[in-house]
C-alpha cells in the first residue's frame, strides 16, 4: 500500500512539472479572465499546428526526392546515359554489299548500286507544307506518311531507304535542316525484262524474293556493319567511326548467256503478240553440260520498276507452270519399245481406220493414216499408232522409264518453286490410262521437266540434269536407253520437219534440226475446252546435237493453235541464232555442198 501511494505522488509531482514546463516555456501566458485575450490565443495556437505541418510536408518531400535521386544514381544509370546519347549519338546499321549476278561471259545481271537512306531528327525539321510536297514527290512517299513520320517528338525517323544519288542530291539542295544521309545500296538490274525471270528481284531490306536472288540469297548476301554517329544540336554530324566494317556478299556466275536470252525473249514475246496468246515460254539447254543458256516467261516485268509486279507476269512458267505435255510425250514411250526390241523404225503398224478402242475409251488421230512406219507414226503424230506400241510395254516398265526421265519429280535446277508435275503410280493405271500417257494426257509436266528429258535424245540415251550455273565440265547422266535407240529417235523426229511431217513449216539455215510437237486442248474447270497449249521440243543439230530448246504458246487465238504452226517457228528462230552465237559448224549436207550460209535449206 505504501508503495502504491508513493507511486501516485511521484506521478502526480511528474503531470505538475510537466505542466509548468509547458506554459512557461512553450505556451504563452494567457491573462486571466478575458474572453478576447482567449481567441487570440486559440487562432495563435492553430497557427503553430499549421506550420509544423507544412515544415513536416517538406521534409517528407526532401526525403522522397533523396531517395529517388539515389535509387537513379545507383540502380538505373545505364537506362538513363542510354537516353541522354539518344539526344546526341545514333548506332546506324550499314547494308553489306551483295554480290553481282553475271552472265557465263561476265555480263551483269544484277548489281548493287551506291545510294542513301534519308534519315530525319524530327525536331530540329521545320518545313513547310510545299516542301513537305516537294520530298514527298522526289522519295515517293506519301505527304500523310512523311507528316505522321515528323510529327514525333524529339524522334530520330527514316523517311526512305535506297534512294537514288540524284535524288539524294536533290533532296539536298532544298537545304532542310535536321536530314541526315547514311550510305546504303540499291538493287540494279541492266537486263530488265529481259533476264528478269531468271535472276528475280530482292525486297527493300535486299533480300531475294524471286529468281536466283532468291534461291541464292545467302551466298549473294554479306554481313551488315554498323557506324556511330554523332551530332550537334542541329543535327549535322560532327564525328563518326565504325563498329563493324561490313563484309559483302559472294559473287555468282550463271549459265545463261545474254545473247542468246534476248533471242529466246523476241522471238517468245513476237509469237504471243502475233497469235493473241495468253503467254509463252521458252527454255534453251546445252546438252553437253546441262546449262541453261535461257530462260524466258512472258508476260515480263521490269524488276527495276515495282509497279510492274503483278503475280501473272512475275511467276516463271518454265518451272513453275505445269499442263498436259501433249504429243510430244510420244517419243519416250516410243524409244522405250524401241531399246526392248519390240519394235523397229521400220516397223509396220496399223492405224486404219483412224481410231482405235482402248476398254471403252475411243482413241482417235486427226484422220485415217492407215498403214505407218514406227517412224512415221512419229512423223505424223498418230495416237493409234503410238497407242498400239505403248500398249506391248509392261505398264510398271513404262512408269519406270518416265520416272528415270524426271517426271513426277522436282528438277533440282537452282531455281525456287521448281513444280514437280504428276506422275500417278503404275499401279493405278488401267488400259486406258497407260494408252492416254504414251500420248500427253492423264500426267503433267513444267516445260523445264520436258527440256530435261529430251536432254537424253541428244545425247547417247543417258538424261542429264539442268542447271542455273556455270559448269567447267560436261555432265554426268543417268542411262535410260540404249544408245543406238537415242540416235534412231533423232533420225526419226527429222522427219517431223519434212514435208508431210506436223511441222514442215519449219525453217532453219544451215543445220538440221529432230523434235516434235504439241497440241493440248487445257482443262478448266474439270473439263477439256477448246482453249489449247502449242509446243514444240527438239534438239540440234540433229548430227551431232549442242542445243535442247522447248517452246510452250498458252492459249493461242490467232493465226494457227497447232504446235507446228505456232511454236515450231519459235524453235527455229531461237535455235539458228543461237547455234551461230555459239560458232556451231552447219552440218547441213546441202549447206556443206553448197560452200557456206548462202545456200538455204528449207525441212
Amino acid at each position: 500500500m505504501m508503495r502504491e501511494s508513493l507511486m501516485r505522488q511521484l506521478l502526480n509531482w511528474l503531470k505538475r512539472r510537466w505542466h509548468k514546463f509547458w506554459s512557461e516555456d512553450t505556451a504563452p501566458r494567457m491573462p486571466k479572465r478575458s474572453k478576447e485575450r482567449d481567441k487570440e490565443w486559440m487562432a495563435l495556437e492553430i497557427s503553430q499546428k499549421r506550420s509544423h505541418m507544412v515544415l513536416g510536408a517538406l521534409v517528407g518531400i526532401f526525403v522522397v526526392c533523396f531517395l529517388r535521386a539515389g535509387y537513379l544514381q545507383c540502380f538505373n544509370t545505364e537506362f538513363l546515359q542510354k537516353q541522354g546519347e539518344v539526344r546526341y549519338a545514333r548506332t546506324l546499321e550499314i547494308a553489306a554489299g551483295r554480290g553481282q549476278i553475271f552472265d557465263r561471259n561476265g555480263v551483269v545481271l544484277a548489281a548493287s548500286l551506291p545510294a542513301r537512306s534519308i534519315w530525319a531528327t524530327t525536331n530540329l525539321v521545320t518545313a513547310t507544307p510545299q516542301q513537305i510536297s516537294e520530298l514527298s514527290d522526289l522519295l515517293g512517299v506519301s505527304e500523310r506518311t512523311l507528316q505522321k513520320r515528323l510529327a514525333r517528338k524529339d524522334a530520330f525517323v527514316n523517311l526512305a531507304r535506297q534512294v537514288d544519288m540524284d535524288v539524294v542530291r536533290r533532296v539536298q539542295a532544298m537545304h532542310l535542316e535536321g536530314l541526315t544521309y547514311s550510305p546504303d545500296v540499291k538493287r540494279h538490274y541492266p537486263g530488265g525484262e529481259v533476264s528478269a525471270h531468271i535472276v528475280g528481284f530482292n525486297n527493300r531490306e535486299d533480300h531475294g524474293q524471286e529468281g536466283v536472288e532468291l534461291a541464292n540469297d545467302k551466298t549473294l548476301t554479306g554481313q551488315n556493319g554498323s557506324r556511330r554517329v554523332i551530332r550537334d544540336r542541329l543535327g549535322h554530324v560532327i564525328e563518326e567511326m565504325w563498329t563493324q566494317e561490313p563484309v559483302p556478299g559472294k559473287d555468282l556466275h550463271l549459265s545463261i548467256d545474254s545473247r542468246i536470252q534476248y533471242i529466246a525473249y523476241s522471238a517468245v514475246r513476237n509469237a504471243v503478240e502475233k497469235h493473241q496468246a495468253k503467254a509463252g515460254a521458252v527454255v534453251v539447254a546445252d546438252s553437253i553440260t546441262g546449262e541453261i543458256l535461257a530462260l524466258v516467261s512472258w508476260p515480263g516485268f521490269d524488276p527495276n520498276d515495282r509497279s510492274t509486279f503483278v503475280f501473272d507476269k512475275i511467276r516463271n512458267r518454265v518451272v513453275t507452270d505445269t499442263y498436259e505435255p501433249g504429243s510430244i510425250m510420244k517419243p519416250f514411250a516410243i524409244a522405250k519399245a524401241l531399246d526392248m526390241g519390240i519394235v523397229r523404225p521400220d516397223s509396220l503398224i496399223e492405224t486404219a481406220p483412224g481410231s482405235i478402242m482402248v476398254a471403252d475409251r475411243k482413241i482417235s488421230d486427226t484422220r485415217n493414216f492407215g498403214l505407218l512406219t514406227v517412224s512415221q507414226v512419229i512423223a505424223k503424230s498418230s495416237n493409234v499408232g503410238t497407242v498400239k506400241i505403248a500398249l506391248q510395254i509392261p505398264a510398271q516398265t513404262l512408269w519406270e522409264t518416265y520416272s528415270r526421265l524426271g517426271f513426277g519429280q522436282a528438277p533440282q535446277v537452282g531455281f525456287p518453286g521448281a513444280v514437280a508435275g504428276r506422275l500417278r503410280p503404275a499401279k493405278t493405271w488401267g488400259p486406258v490410262e497407260q494408252a492416254t500417257i504414251s500420248y500427253g494426257y492423264g500426267l503433267s509436266t513444267s516445260l523445264m521437266q520436258i527440256a530435261q528429258a529430251y536432254t537424253v535424245f541428244a545425247r547417247n540415251g543417258d538424261v542429264i540434269p539442268l542447271t542455273l550455273m556455270k559448269q567447267d565440265h560436261p555432265a554426268a547422266g543417268e542411262q535410260v536407253y540404249r544408245p543406238e535407240v537415242a540416235r534412231q529417235m533423232r533420225a526419226m523426229m527429222m522427219t517431223t520437219v519434212h514435208r508431210g511431217g506436223t511441222a514442215s513449216r519449219l525453217k532453219v539455215t544451215g543445220y538440221t534440226v529432230a523434235g516434235k510437237t504439241g497440241t493440248v486442248y487445257k482443262v478448266k474447270n474439270g473439263e477439256y475446252v477448246k482453249d489449247y497449249v502449242a509446243s514444240f521440243v527438239g534438239v540440234a543439230p540433229a548430227t551431232q546435237p549442242r542445243l535442247v530448246v522447248a517452246v510452250m504458246i498458252d492459249e493461242p487465238k490467232d493465226s494457227g493453235h497447232v504446235g507446228g504452226v505456232v511454236a515450231a517457228p519459235v524453235f527455229g528462230e531461237v535455235v539458228e541464232a543461237a547455234l551461230r552465237t555459239l560458232l556451231v559448224n552447219p552440218d547441213d549436207p546441202m549447206m556443206v555442198a553448197g560452200g557456206g550460209l548462202l545456200a538455204r535449206t528449207t525441212h
